[in-house]
């Protein structure tokens, strides 16, 4: 049966299942009858409110979600929520999750599917001070490199790896917090960060030399996409067994991932709008903060060039190549064979896209122009 052919039935064996309504045993439901309104889905995120998921919030406050028949409650992250392990346990539909982190979850028994790669790019970098000369990875040998660890540690592994250095003999490996303070304090000579959250904390910071903001000219950065070591970033996942059986839930997945993707277009097109509505949803860092992720999460996104959220079997193969075979300071791998079973598919994301090209939405933003943003102090 093809894709099409499939979620067509899928929407059909739905139609007929809406006569009643079911819960999990988790307390997600999956189905709503007509009298009984909107279907309700859960979201669970991977960190905390910030434009990171400004497409999520978007397509709330847009009405995307509500046009699509869904009532979408979005569960903040943190520092002790594992999103696919929710998503996992059924306290929740869908999750956004790094691709190596959920790969290792489902490697240990997570059933979960990737069915819309949103991030097509990496957004990680290696920071450094400009006077430290250090632009590429090779460059990193005999410096004092800092890292998070916790899973986000591969491509920077990965890259020293690829440049011939021993991460375990070459480099002075340093725990990093989630901050910027390491670099910024010279305890550190490269410090790992996000161009759309940790660098841009650099860049907020005051030069006790001249008293005004740090600027893009007083760094170096390392990108992984140019080193070739990039991996799969935020996705959303679903639960896999629910998407073999459960025809209701194969429609609200197309549907869920159509608002989604509607909602990122959204805020594609409208930066500051969305800077505003993750910024009244409590986010911890300021208006500017957030305009400047928001400008640089597009540029994760847009272009598509396949469609956004479309899963390239390349960049596949290359984040699970790096994931088992790559060793972090400890000898682990994120994985330890290639993942089994359907580890991702563009079964759904393919039918959303049809859907809003149907509908005149521009999925592949080809055009997309990304904006300067001015950074205040401390991100204000």
């Amino acid at each position: 049966m093809s894709p099409r052919s499939r979620i067509s039935l899928g929407a059909a064996l739905a139609a007929l299942a809406l006569t009643a309504c079911t819960t999990t045993s988790g307390g997600v439901t999956d189905t709503a009858g007509p009298e009984g309104g909107p279907v309700p889905v859960k979201l669970q995120l991977q960190w905390f409110t910030q434009a990171q998921f400004a497409g999520y919030y978007a397509a709330v406050e847009q009405g995307y979600y509500a046009d699509a028949g869904l009532d979408v409650t979005i569960l903040e992250g943190g520092t002790d929520i594992v999103p696919q392990t929710v998503l996992a346990q059924g306290q929740a539909d869908f999750a956004i999750a790094w691709v190596p982190k959920a790969l290792a979850s489902r490697e240990q028994g997570a059933g979960i599917t990737d069915v819309a790669q949103v991030f097509q790019r990496s957004g990680t970098r290696q920071v450094s001070f400009k006077d430290r000369n250090i632009t590429t990875a090779a460059d990193l040998k005999g410096k004092k490199v800092g890292n998070w660890g916790f899973g986000n540690e591969f491509e920077l592994f990965a890259g020293m790896t690829k440049a011939g250095i021993d991460p375990g003999k070459d480099v002075t490996l340093v725990q990093q917090q989630f901050d910027m303070q390491a670099l910024l304090n010279g305890d550190i000579d490269a410090a790992q960060a996000m161009n759309y959250n940790e660098y841009a904390q650099v860049l907020e910071a005051v030069n006790p030399d001249t008293g005004k903001l740090y600027t893009p000219d007083d760094f170096s950065t390392i990108s992984w996409e140019d080193e070739g070591t990039a991996m799969y970033q935020d996705a959303i996942w679903a639960n896999t067994e629910k998407l073999s059986s459960d025809a209701a839930y194969q429609d609200t997945t197309v549907k869920f991932v159509e608002a989604s993707l509607r909602g990122w277009a959204y805020c594609r097109d409208e930066a500051e709008a969305c800077r505003d509505i993750v910024v009244a949803k409590g986010s911890k860092l300021g208006a500017s903060h957030q305009l400047w992720q928001m400008n640089e999460v597009n540029r994760l996104i847009w272009p598509a060039e396949g469609g956004a959220g479309m899963i390239d079997q390349a960049a596949w193969d290359q984040t699970v190549s790096i994931a088992q075979d790559t060793r972090n300071a400890e000898g682990q791998t994120v994985l330890t064979k290639a993942p089994e079973g359907e580890a991702f598919t563009n079964e759904y994301v393919s039918q959303a896209l049809e859907n809003l090209k149907d509908d005149g939405v521009d999925v592949t933003g080809e055009s997309y122009s990304p904006e300067t943003v001015t950074l205040a102090e401390g991100g204000a």
